[in-house]
């Protein structure tokens, strides 16, 4: 299948940049917290495993906001965006589901310039 070899091909290449960047491989909830880090734009030295697991969900929501899933609907006064889910999501197997996530997370890459 092109498609999924185009992806695969695609995806190995930003794990490559990553690891240039960062010393190791980063798994897919790393790659989903560096994501929510930076749409949150405030960096921190710690964060508690609940705002770790709402940086995931902003970035998730970020991402999927590209297809027309979500949108921004406000930022409260931490600084915490938060998102209106617009559509359900298409009924995807898991191999699907990773697709569809890897697929948003390489768009946002290139769009971001990394």
């Amino acid at each position: 299948m092109f498609v999924s070899d185009d992806l695969q091909q695609r995806w190995w290449n930003l794990e490559a940049k990553l690891v240039e960047r960062f010393g190791k491989k980063p798994d897919m909830e790393a790659i989903l917290f560096l994501i929510g880090v930076q749409e949150f734009g405030e960096i921190r030295e710690k964060f508690t495993k609940e705002q770790k697991q709402d940086l995931m969900h902003i970035a998730v929501c970020h991402l999927f906001s590209a297809s027309g899933y979500y949108e921004l609907e406000s930022v409260d006064e931490d600084g915490w965006p938060h998102y209106k889910q617009l559509k359900q999501m298409p009924d995807m197997t898991p191999p699907e589901q990773e697709h569809f996530l890897k697929d948003h997370i390489l768009l946002y890459f290139d769009q971001n310039e990394f």
